[in-house]
């Protein structure tokens, strides 16, 4: 006899894409139950369906404003929807500033340029001046930038913040030309704004023809620039679901991003991340929590990790207090992979994290060492990704990766495999971050093992130190001033 999908909904059975699902919270998780339910299908059917995402829309990306990334944040969205007994689910919008194009003439004549994310519309026309130092400090800047356009280097600190800086200063545009060879394709301002008037039309110039323009600027010559880019206001989406069930005032908070670069379709970058929370998420309902699991889909890591950022600035310290630990997870399935933890405890990159960080390490080392029983290396806890926003918050954090830009050593060929010399992910923001392209086998590792975190965490947090409000500590300044001065940090502003 066949039964309605109505009647077992009344009945507590949930039906996902005709599958009737077995009632839900009846046995308290364990990392062994929940990593059995991960299985490399499941990855690799939603992998095919993110990258028709963006192949279907008309910007073949799933970047933030465009269709694909929006049937990206509705497919997650409707996917944990259907738990509705298991899950409060909402989105967070926030309103951005998206460069469209930009035009630049330099004394007369027309020079390459790119549109900046977050930089709005506009023209300006005026003399450029340049800024020394990279336009890190107020110090750095002329009193009265009124009526000119301001030169500015990359590298430092964000460019959101050299703008705002020349923005009050009375410029009324910016240039901004990149530390390394090539042009600033994709780039943003990477900070978001407090105020409209934080920011004026901004182009993005290489490094070539800043420096020439600076060098022309510094022998007394005149440099007179147009600059008119245009740019279109969009929102986009956070998406937070957290579990009904588990103590709501100690939360497990699990996250990637959903966006990707304009390059191409963002499969490794960040779909894989983004997939396995969202296969975690379906396969918990099976179990109960004693802590409340949250899992989030950031917005906007591309730009700037705007869209984590502006959540943690939406919260309140009490609210900051609930979460114990926030384990972030980009780039799950590298094709030239390294199984990656975060150096939370500093001792292999001397940068911790608030406490609770070194623990969460611990953890993931575990199950590489005796469940997944795999090599495993560390990473620099550097503030790249969306974690990046808790730890200065003072929030605990972790992760994994499997490696991005960066070349696999001699040393990691012997630990994984793969080819010493070449990128970890030699599709990193290009257009063959596909299905594809990925490594299936790291990948089922990395989704067990944020399985494993997310059943460990989601029954006890004893292995973490106490909770009290003078643990929530941000990370020593002193150490990230060195840090910003590195030019592994100057690489990647």
């Amino acid at each position: 006899m066949k039964v309605s999908v109505a009647t077992l909904a009344a009945v507590g059975v949930t039906v996902v894409n005709g599958v009737a699902i077995e009632p839900r919270g009846n046995k308290l998780v364990t990392s062994e139950g929940l990593r059995k339910l991960i299985k490399v299908k499941a990855l690799e059917e939603k992998a095919h369906l993110f990258e028709r995402f963006a192949y279907d829309s008309p910007d073949k990306n799933r970047v933030i404003g465009s269709e694909g990334h929006q049937a990206t944040i509705d497919y997650i969205t409707n996917t944990v929807k259907k738990f509705p007994k298991y899950y409060d689910v909402y989105q967070q919008p926030m309103p951005l500033s998206v460069g469209v194009s930009a035009n630049l003439t330099v004394n007369g004549e027309d020079v390459a340029v790119d549109a900046v994310g977050l930089a709005p519309g506009g023209s300006a026309s005026g003399p450029v001046v340049a800024i020394p130092n990279l336009g890190c400090e107020e110090a750095d800047f002329p009193d009265d930038l009124s009526g000119s356009i301001a030169l500015i280097a990359r590298g430092t600190c964000v460019s959101g913040e050299k703008v705002a800086f020349a923005t009050s200063k009375g410029a009324i545009g910016v240039l901004i030309y990149n530390n390394v060879e090539g042009d600033l394709l994709g780039y943003s301002l990477q900070r978001y704004p407090e105020s409209d008037s934080d920011y004026v039309p901004t182009g993005g110039i290489t490094q070539a023809a800043g420096e020439g323009f600076a060098s022309l600027l510094a022998s007394g010559g005149n440099v007179t620039a147009q600059l008119t880019t245009t740019a279109k206001d969009i929102t986009t989406y956070n998406i937070i679901a957290q579990t009904k069930g588990g103590d709501q005032d100690n939360v497990i908070h699990v996250s990637g991003h959903s966006d990707s670069v304009a390059q191409g379709p963002g499969i490794n970058d960040n779909g894989s991340g983004s997939i396995s929370l969202l296969e975690i998420a379906i396969q918990l309902t099976h179990f109960s929590v004693k802590n409340a699991v949250r899992f989030s889909w950031w917005t906007a890591e591309e730009e700037g990790l705007l869209g984590a950022e502006y959540y943690v600035k939406s919260l309140n310290q009490t609210e900051k207090e609930k979460i114990r630990l926030l384990l972030d997870f980009d780039m799950m399935a590298s094709p030239n992979y390294a199984f990656q933890i975060y150096d939370g405890d500093g001792s292999a990159f001397n940068l911790t994290g608030p406490a609770g960080s070194a623990e969460a390490e611990a953890e993931f080392a575990y199950y590489f060492d005796s469940i997944a029983k795999v090599n495993h290396t560390e990473i620099e806890f550097d503030g790249r990704s969306d974690y990046g926003p808790f730890l200065d918050a003072g929030i605990a954090a972790g992760g994994i990766a499997c490696g991005a830009e960066g070349i696999k050593t001699q040393e990691e060929f012997e630990m994984f495999g793969g080819a010493a010399g070449v990128p970890y992910d030699v599709n990193y923001h290009e257009d063959g971050d596909t299905a594809n392209n990925l490594n299936y086998d790291a990948w089922i590792v990395m989704a067990r093992a944020i399985a494993h975190s997310t059943a460990t965490y989601a029954r006890s947090f004893d292995s973490l130190p106490p909770k009290n409000s003078t643990a929530i500590k941000a990370r020593s300044d002193a150490k990230m001033f060195e840090y910003k001065k590195s030019a592994r940090y100057l690489s990647m502003i």
